[in-house]
């Protein structure tokens, strides 16, 4: 089941992908794509409801970030082996969190808008765990349980900002924009293997990254079961799990390649959808 949020920013309403591509409307059975419908007793309602009984959503309506009202946006750092060695990074002994402003939420083909002093602007194409249920000091089988589904997010980086304003990385990751999220959410039920997932990510139509989620330094469920020793994850919560190699920031490239205004980003994950955004400068 793919879950979406579609409509103008602040006004969106809740919808799922039907078979052929094509969106329904779930208004009448949810008030919106949120934590408090993340369970597994709502979810197996919207779950046996035929698609085509629902209400077509005509025309090609803008897409909002998959999950409304986000409670926390964790993102994992440097989780993907070829990506730790592209950066000349030891692989972490423990997954390297940092967190994400939810004021850089944004839908999957809005606009990444270039903030002002912004030199080094970057690309992440990442898996996103969504949280189900409250988990707390869960275990590594037990993890799973506790995720509704997953998403493409692209946890946009100003790396100058990240790394020489004195600060953590949160000052280069949480500009406005920051954090594309969709098209939809995949249910869990729907992904065989998410640690064996294609992943690519395109710039001007040239590719930039390619890699798998079996590159995975920590897995979803460890992911998951760590965090949950650290902090309660609350149902809605986000986590992005890291990025495969070929990041801008990247010492396998021949130098760093940064995004500039006009450049078009398009960011695939197997069987979790595409997004496409356009660089934009701040005015």
């Amino acid at each position: 089941m793919k879950l979406l949020r579609y409509g103008e920013i602040g006004a969106e309403k809740p919808g799922m992908m039907d078979a052929d591509g094509n969106i329904r409307d779930l208004s009448a059975h949810v008030a919106d794509i949120t934590g408090a419908i993340l369970g597994e007793d709502t979810l197996a309602k919207l779950r046996a409801l035929d698609p085509t009984s629902l209400p077509l959503v005509e025309g090609n309506p803008r897409l909002g970030a998959c999950v409304g009202d986000i409670g926390k946006f964790m993102c994992i750092g440097l989780n993907f082996t070829d990506h730790a060695e592209e950066t000349g990074n030891p692989i972490p002994e423990h997954p390297i969190l940092f967190m994400k402003a939810n004021s850089a939420i944004c839908g999957p083909n809005d606009d990444t808008v270039r903030p002002r002093g912004s030199v080094h602007l970057d690309y992440e194409v990442e898996l996103g765990i969504v949280i189900g249920k409250a988990a707390k000091y869960v275990s590594e089988d037990e993890a799973e349980d506790y995720i509704a589904g997953y998403c493409v997010c692209n946890d946009v980086s100003e790396r100058h900002f990240q790394t020489q304003l004195s600060g953590n990385w949160t000052k280069g990751k949480s500009c406005d924009t920051f954090g594309p999220t969709g098209p939809w959410m995949v249910t869990r039920d729907e992904i065989t293997d998410v640690q064996n997932l294609d992943m690519t990510l395109e710039v001007n139509g040239q590719r930039r990254q390619t890699g798998n989620s079996r590159t995975m330094i920590f897995t979803c469920n460890q992911i998951v079961a760590h965090l949950s020793t650290l902090m309660t994850l609350h149902p809605g919560d986000v986590i992005s799990t890291g990025t495969p190699p070929g990041v801008a920031l990247g010492k396998g490239m021949d130098g760093p390649d940064y995004l500039n205004d006009g450049d078009v980003v398009e960011v695939y994950i197997e069987g979790l959808g595409t997004q496409r955004q356009t660089v934009v400068a701040d005015t």
